[in-house]
Formats: structure tokens, sequence, C-alpha cells
């Protein structure tokens, strides 16, 4: 094989063939999904020497061809799936003598001096609300009406105190949500913070994952009086009763209005996997909520597998600060001869457009199942076939 830098065809001067609209429409999708796929030729030396393996060709004989086609095979593994839900931490800036006193006079003071105070804040937070909610739940029992409001406002409340000690900067666009029968809200999720950014503006019901330890004392006892509903992902049963648990409430004039997060997972709010379509077969108008957080100081992605949410509420009181935008958007409702499944995508679009999140065809459950090695063996031995395809074309 003669040594000659390895250069991209592009076939400008190629007409493209003229296709139908769905076709069109399909290759289009394609095209934007091929921008999160790795082009392999990136790897390849250019001007250098490279031997041609004989016999079948292993990823092992590929690194030793190239030392960068180890990124090479990295990116195969760690495909557009894997990154909607890698945190990517911001680029030191402390990286010469003049900087590095400065981030640590920082760390002094968001350690020694913000996290106390935060600290402070939440403790007399806890200390107003529960001196408060618990007798208002015990003493107002005959009085549903009073009590309901009086718990409302007080988890409003106490999660507001919750953003005071993050030292939250949440702007909020768009008409406060009301309570109105036969609606619910849809919002992008990166943390369980974004029920906390929410409840503060609106005491919602929320639909979420049954959490053990303190979130889920928390779940079971103060967020079950504003009308929340919790569901295990192991329970196939919780399906059904979750189910006919929001049917209920969607119904009901006095509820408190209904908060889905439909990806059902934490999302690192740079992409945004499928909408489950539970929350659009209800029947109902359903409100877009955009949630779009800055990382300027702090990144908001709760990644459970690799932290408790204890660990990460401290992530981000030692932080300078949150900053995040929420958008109200319009109502919509399901158009006629428009499947459900239609529906959802077409309110994931508008989030998306707002929010700044691109799309990617996955469902987020698979987060929660690690691919067995014989498919990731598979997936390696693709981008080797790959490779030797591409040099035997050179």
């Amino acid at each position: 094989m003669k040594n000659q830098p390895v250069t991209r065809f592009r076939p400008d001067s190629q007409k493209p063939p003229i296709m139908s609209g769905a076709a069109a429409s399909l290759k289009s999708s394609a095209s934007e999904l091929d921008l999160d796929r790795p082009n392999i030729e990136d790897y390849l030396p250019s001007g250098s020497s490279i031997q041609e393996p004989t016999g079948k060709l292993r990823l092992r004989d590929l690194l030793d061809i190239s030392p960068t086609l180890t990124e090479a095979a990295g990116a195969i593994v760690d495909d557009s799936f894997t990154r909607c839900f890698k945190s990517n931490p911001p680029e030191p800036w402390n990286w010469n003598i003049y900087l590095f006193p400065l981030w640590c006079c920082g760390v002094v003071v968001r350690y020694l001096i913000l996290f106390p105070a935060r600290v402070l804040i939440l403790t007399i937070g806890w200390i107003i609300f529960l001196s408060t909610f618990i007798p208002v739940n015990l003493l107002l029992k005959g009085h549903d009406k009073l009590r309901t409001k009086l718990e409302r406002s007080l988890v409003e409340l106490i999660c507001s105190f919750f953003v005071a000690s993050w030292t939250g900067v949440v702007k909020y666009h768009g008409p406060r949500p009301s309570m109105r029968p036969k609606q619910v809200f849809v919002a992008n999720h990166t943390s369980m913070i974004d029920f906390i950014i929410l409840e503060q503006m609106t005491a919602f019901a929320v639909i979420m994952q049954k959490h053990p330890g303190w979130v889920g004392l928390l779940q079971s006892t103060i967020l079950e009086s504003i009308g929340c509903i919790w569901f295990n992902r192991t329970e196939l049963k919780d399906r059904e009763v979750v189910a006919k648990k929001l049917n209920d409430h969607v119904q009901g004039a006095d509820n408190n209005p209904l908060l889905i997060f439909p990806e059902g997972t934490c999302v690192n709010n740079h992409y945004s996997v499928m909408f489950k379509k539970g929350a659009f077969e209800l029947g109902c108008s359903v409100c877009p909520v955009a949630i779009k957080y800055n990382k300027i100081f702090v990144d908001a992605f709760w990644n459970s597998r690799k932290q408790s949410f204890t660990m990460h509420l401290l992530q981000l009181m030692t932080s300078w600060a949150v900053v995040c935008d929420v958008w109200y958007l319009e109502p919509q409702v399901l158009k006629p001869g428009e499947t459900p499944i239609e529906f959802a995508e077409r309110i994931r679009d508008i989030i998306c457009a707002r929010a700044g999140l691109k799309k990617v065809p996955w469902d987020g459950y698979l987060k929660h199942s690690r691919p067995s090695p014989k498919y990731r063996e598979r997936k390696q031995q693709s981008f080797a076939e790959s490779v030797l395809q591409l040099l035997d074309d050179k």
C-alpha cells in the first residue's frame, strides 16, 4: 500500500437523487444522527506508513497501527447514547501561577464562608417548615381545603429555602401555572432539583421514582400531602396502578397541577431522550416546560449511578451559584389523527427548541441496563472491520 495522506471523499459534484417526502425525511434524520458518529478517517494518521495486517483483524492490531485509534475505539463505545448521561467537567482555568492563588481564595470562600451560611439557611428553613407543617397536618384533619392550602404554601416555602441554599439564580419565563382540570405539565429532566426549582413557584403533584433513605422518607410523608405519585421501576404492576392514579388526578379541579418528567431518567441537559407516551394518553392538554442550566458555576446534572443525592446537594451548596432558566410554554392538545407517540415527539421538539437540547432516538431506561461483554465485543469488532475496509479501499 502506498504511503499517502488520507483524505475524505466528498462527492460534491454528484447530484442527489429525487426522493419522496418520507424518504427525504428519513435521510435528514439519518444525517442528523451521523453527526454523533465518529468519522474513522479522522483518527488515521496522515503521511505515515501503515502496515496492512494479515489474518483476522483484532482491535489490538489496530491500536498497534496508530495509538490515536484508542480514542476512536472509545468513541465507538461512547456513542450518542452514552454521552446523554455523562457529566462534562469544565475546562480548568487555574493553570498558571497568577490564577492559582485566586482559585485558592475561591475555595476558602466557598467552603469556609458560603457553605456554613447555606447550611444555616437550610437548617432555619427546616425548623420553620416542620414546626408549622406538623401542627397543620395533625390539627386540621377536618378542614381539608384549609389544610391543603397551607401544606401547598409550606412545600413551596421549603423548596425556596433549598434554592436559597445553592444561591439559586432562577429566571422564570411565561405565565405561572394555575390549577385547572384536564391539564398536565411535562418537562425535560436533568436532576431531582428540577422538581425543587419548579415546586418553589407552584406546588406541583409530581410522578417520580421511589427513592430510599431520607429522600424516600420525605416522599412518603411530606410530598404525598400534595398528591405526588410514586412508582417503582422494577415493579411491572406499578404501571397499571400509576396509570389509573394519573387519570384520576387530572380529572380533579382542586388537585395540584400534575408534573411529569417523561424522559424517565436524568439526562445531562445537552440531549433529550425519548418521551414515554403515558403523559400523552390522558386526553388532556399538555403544557411543556423547558429547563436549561447554565454551567458557568456548577454542572447541575445528577448522575445517580456515581453519586448519591446527598453528595449532589453538597456539590451544589459548595459552588458559587446554580443558574438556570425555566420556560412555561403554550399548552398543546392532541391533533386529529395524531398518535400519542407523535404527540410526545411534537412536545419534545418544542422543549428542545426552547432549551437548546439535541434530540436522540434512545430510550432513557436503557441507562439502567449495562451492555453485555458480548455486545461490547461486537461493537469493537465492527469498528475493526470498518477500519480494515477503509484501508482496503485506500
